[in-house]
């Protein structure tokens, strides 16, 4: 898979307060690091439909994919390049619990988000993209 460009979807969620949705990552790239919800498309599946099932599959939660918040691209294992889709979405309904490749997943507010450790480049992203700070 060396030069291979990977499409992978993330998933940017607030709550009613305001607060972001982190999960901890139990797997490479960023095994331990805090990040938004999200992973690899599946053969045939747009990056809505990726976000929706990734964010499921690692916090419980069911959500709404809407608009294009913003696309990154970070380097990954054997030469790989992960092309991210980070998509705004909105609880639906679940309940919140950690699951698949996530140890832990919770809201976070500005003050906690300030002292996570957290994959490279997501505040930079979120702030570019005016998701960041938070209110």
């Amino acid at each position: 898979m060396n030069g291979a460009r990977v499409l992978c979807a993330g998933a940017i969620v607030r709550d009613g307060e305001g607060r972001l949705l982190l999960i901890r990552r139990g797997r490479e790239p960023g095994r331990g690091l805090w990040s938004l919800p999200g992973g690899r498309c599946e053969p045939g599946e747009d990056t809505a439909a990726a976000a929706v099932r990734e964010t499921y599959e690692e916090t419980g939660l069911v959500v709404t994919a809407g608009r294009l918040v913003g696309r990154v691209e970070r380097p990954g294992l054997a030469g790989v390049t992960y092309v991210i889709d980070d998509l705004a979405c909105t609880v639906s309904g679940g309940t919140l619990r950690a699951g698949d490749d996530a140890t832990e997943v919770r809201w976070v507010g500005a003050a906690e988000l300030a002292t996570l450790p957290v994959t490279d480049g997501l505040l930079d992203a979120l702030t570019r993209w005016d998701v960041l700070p938070l209110r």
